[in-house]
């Protein structure tokens, strides 16, 4: 499956009531070093209650300018959650399935800390 055919997909749970729709989705980097880079590793979708469009890296905690639109997509995206690739129990055409007792992971991304 391709990413840009999940995105917007809206999010159930369990029981089927209606919990958001896919807006992003959330890759670590973390494995042997290959040719270019490290192969990427699917952690999770963000979840939006309230919105089917992108948070345009505003879910980053050291992104705040310009103000009106950091303000604006934060408000309309409040309610925005992690759903972590393992809380994912089906994904088929328009619809993501999630797990019961599903997490609600803090969507925030934090600025990467560089030792010297």
């Amino acid at each position: 499956m391709i990413l840009n055919e999940i995105l917007g997909s809206e999010v159930v749970d369990a029981s089927g009531a209606h919990v958001g729709a896919v807006v992003d989705a959330r890759f670590a980097i973390d494995g042997a070093p290959g040719q270019l880079l490290a192969e990427p590793r699917l952690v999770g979708l963000l979840v939006s209650p309230r919105s089917r469009t992108s948070m345009w890296g505003y879910e980053r905690t050291d992104v705040s300018a310009p103000w009106p639109i950091a303000h604006y997509l934060r408000r309309v995206h409040r309610g925005l959650f992690l759903a972590a690739w393992k809380d994912i129990d089906l994904i088929e055409a328009g619809r993501v399935v999630l797990r019961d007792g599903y997490a609600r992971h803090d969507p925030r991304l934090r600025a990467a800390s560089h030792g010297s």
